[in-house]
């Protein structure tokens, strides 16, 4: 099935690639920058992975309240990362910061960190998305994860093409090597891929805290109702209507949404999941 863009949104602000399988920006949205989205043809996977391990170390270290000048003391200062040099250190709260924000005044960092604390089960796939939604070289790499079936081997020509597909000319033929390099090492912290020389395709399995996050950012992109439960933010956790749909009830009875379906009407409110909006 093809998951159109939103009927109330341009369609100019979406680019579908591979039948479908995933909506990719063409442009900013203002809902989307205003929760931390970010947008362009640069990114932190010209040089680095999703990096799971160092921001698991580093919300371990902190706590949930933690300023953003905290989390870089704690990174550069208390080398909370074990780096061997200052350099290193900098350059590392860099890409994090990049990567996540690692700052309660941006929406997405705090909705990210509340879900994280909640339990270990879906950490993976929680920082697989908010690195989608603010790295848009990640986010270009999507169709060709999504698209595989299970046990296929990653063919890099086609992670490349949806690379090329959104960003052009403007990266050279070395950089978008790089790229995919680090996006196959991204994909494989996620446990959608598994392998060393050759990669091949795994289905994960979404915790429900995962699919809370997809529905959020799913929201802040523009979808509403009924079409979030199909739209490309859940089909990045291998995640069927039905199934996303009992996933959200889960996380209506943990008291992290409101929802309400009736037959073909579908309601979401996310005021319960970041409480603080506004008041950062």
């Amino acid at each position: 099935m093809i998951h159109f863009a939103p009927a109330n949104l341009p369609a100019e602000r979406y680019k579908m690639e591979l039948a479908g399988v995933f909506l990719l920006f063409s442009g900013p949205t203002r809902e989307a920058e205003t929760v931390g989205f970010r947008f362009g043809a640069k990114g932190t996977h010209t040089s680095r992975t999703m990096m799971f391990e160092e921001l698991s170390h580093v919300l371990q270290a902190t706590a949930p309240d933690t300023r953003r000048a905290d989390y870089a003391a704690a990174i550069i200062d208390g080398n909370c990362l074990s780096k061997q040099t200052a350099s290193t250190r900098r350059l590392s709260n860099q890409r994090l910061g990049e990567l996540y924000g690692l700052d309660p005044t941006i929406p997405l960092f705090r909705v990210l960190r509340r879900l994280w604390d909640i339990g270990a089960d879906g950490r993976p796939l929680l920082a697989l998305l908010a690195a989608i939604a603010r790295d848009p070289l990640l986010a270009a790499t999507c169709p060709a994860i999504v698209a595989m079936p299970a046990n296929a081997e990653l063919q890099r020509d086609a992670m490349k093409g949806a690379l090329q597909a959104v960003v052009g000319d403007r990266l050279n033929d070395s950089t978008l090597e790089k790229v995919c390099r680090n996006a196959a090492s991204t994909w494989a912290q996620s446990g959608h891929l598994e392998g060393r020389t050759f990669k091949k395709r795994r289905m994960v399995l979404p915790s429900p805290t995962a699919v809370t996050f997809a529905i959020y950012l799913a929201h802040a992109a523009g979808f509403r109702g009924a079409e979030i439960f199909s739209c490309g933010w859940l089909r990045v956790l291998d995640c069927e209507p039905s199934h996303a749909r009992q996933l959200a009830l889960d996380a209506k009875r943990s008291g992290l949404l409101d929802l309400r379906m009736a037959g073909d009407v579908v309601e979401f409110n996310l005021s319960r999941l970041d409480p603080y909006a506004g008041k950062a």
